[in-house]
């Protein structure tokens, strides 16, 4: 006990921190190793479908078994930091990280794979929350803005480099490693997070919070029951069995949040702030976050489909189509975050949707006049179109959701943003992924969309078209929820 009162690396008086710039190198690492981690094993899912067997459902899971868990246990694992400490919720959720990525790169079957990637989301749920209240700890208010500032371009490189490297390494083949090799790169990083960990100060909550562990129950349940009949079906003809686990989950959930409000009235700590729903505009913020990611999400998971089961392009290929989406994402969150959402507010906001439905419409031109069989090669400019988009978003819509909410409010409030992305990513993968499998099926004949030849390729090119429509549909939700948070306030 008394390490933590008087740990042996405080804050000197004057706010300043001894090695605090390497230490937000950590926080850094450990913030693109997430991002990397998705964005690497969508381009690598076919490769490993093609090598573990299976259902084409499976590769579905390969990244909603990582982001649901992520998504329902990041406000939790928020909550651990303020009881038992960030540093040490941090530390061990590195360490459980690199575990499952060495368990991941040795699994001998696809249900020991989608096991471990389930491991890898919930230990990620443990670091990333950790990561703003760390900052803050560490930092002052005058440089408190830089080191959060330096989180996007950070986030940004990671964008830019997940889809061609996951491209490269399996392609590479080193050592006759393969697909593995997506999730063997994530020990080195870990390592280099692990090795300055120890210089991150020991920080908690001056008030030590209580756990809320039915709710937490709730919220993995509903979210479990409301995504996993999505997966790999038909969304337009689900079964009666499906429409009731559906129904199900949306009840649980409703549950999750009455609950919510029944903890906060009798004085203890609940897993949200009940005050958040009340805030102008909020709720329309958590449509708009679900439908966007989900969005993005999805569609770069439905290109990967059609160039690699559709085509039959190599993985390499298909990691370098999504390079275009990656840097346009990179220039224009950098451009919006730098100077135009300072100058122009929430006006960036409904522009990037306006940009990124214009390259969803390209893309689909793109994919109309291309030939069954041959590589798409206009989707490639369309592609950097919706990364511009996305970019020109995503960094006003934080601020602006964010803005009007009270100090004790932020917390909570960052934290389900966050768990909204990931559920909107959960969502986007499973439904638009199987929107894509039912209809390339439907467009082309028996096994269209997964390998089989001209015909085969003709139903890739159907299904991509519908799945990109179907996210037409989601964008102009998400500019309706964009639109009220703005009336709202």
């Amino acid at each position: 006990m008394r390490q933590l009162s008087t740990p042996p690396r405080q804050l000197t008086p004057d706010g300043s921190y001894p090695r605090r710039w390497s230490a937000l190198v950590a926080l850094l690492l450990a913030e693109a190793m997430n991002l990397l981690d998705a964005t690497i094993v969508q381009v690598a899912a076919p490769a490993i479908h093609a090598d573990l067997g299976g259902s084409v459902s499976d590769i579905q899971w390969f990244t909603t078994a990582y982001t649901l868990p992520f998504a329902v246990l990041l406000i939790t694992g928020g909550r651990l930091g303020d009881i038992a400490g960030r540093r040490r919720l941090f530390v061990l959720g590195v360490v459980g990280f690199t575990v499952a990525s060495l368990a991941c790169a040795l699994a001998p079957g696809v249900g020991f794979l989608i096991a471990f990637r389930a491991v890898q989301g919930a230990s990620a749920a443990l670091v990333i929350p950790q990561t703003i209240g760390l900052i803050k700890a560490m930092f002052a208010s005058d440089e408190m803005s830089r080191a959060l500032g330096s989180i996007g371009p950070v986030m940004g490189l990671a964008a830019v480099c997940g889809p061609v490297l996951g491209g490269v390494l399996t392609h590479a083949d080193l050592l006759n490693s393969s697909w593995r090799a997506v999730f063997l790169i994530n020990v080195p990083v870990a390592l280099a997070v692990l090795a300055l960990s120890p210089q991150l100060p020991r920080n908690r909550a001056p008030k030590r919070p209580t756990l809320d562990l039915t709710g937490t129950l709730l919220a993995m349940t509903g979210t479990g029951l409301l995504v996993f009949p999505l997966i790999g079906s038909d969304i337009s003809r689900l079964s009666g069995r499906s429409w009731t686990t559906v129904t199900a989950g949306l009840l649980t959930l409703t549950a999750f949040a009455l609950h919510q409000r029944r903890v906060a009235t009798t004085g203890r700590s609940p897993s949200l702030e009940p005050t958040l729903f009340t805030r102008p505009g909020f709720p329309a913020a958590l449509v708009a976050s679900t439908t966007f990611f989900a969005v993005t999400t999805g569609l770069m998971t439905v290109v990967v489909l059609q160039l690699q089961l559709g085509l039959g392009v190599g993985v390499l290929k298909a990691g370098l189509t999504l390079a275009p989406w990656s840097v346009g994402l990179a220039v224009s969150s950098w451009a919006a975050g730098a100077h135009l959402v300072r100058g122009y507010g929430q006006r960036v906001m409904l522009a990037g949707l306006g940009v990124l439905l214009a390259g969803m419409l390209c893309a689909i031109l793109a994919y109309d006049r291309a030939v069954p069989g041959a590589y798409p090669t206009w989707l490639l400019p369309a592609l950097g179109v919706v990364g511009l988009g996305a970019g020109l978003f995503t960094p006003a819509f934080f601020t602006h959701a964010l803005k009007p909410l009270r100090t004790q409010e932020l917390g909570s409030a960052a934290g389900l943003l966050n768990a909204v992305q990931q559920l909107g990513a959960t969502l986007g993968v499973a439904v638009l992924g199987s929107v894509y499998l039912a209809n390339a099926g439907a467009g082309g004949g028996a096994g269209s969309g997964v390998g089989g030849g001209t015909e085969g390729a003709s139903g890739a090119l159907y299904g991509v078209q519908v799945a990109f429509w179907s996210a037409v549909g989601l964008v102009g939700v998400c500019a309706g929820a964009s639109w009220v948070m703005g009336r709202e306030r």
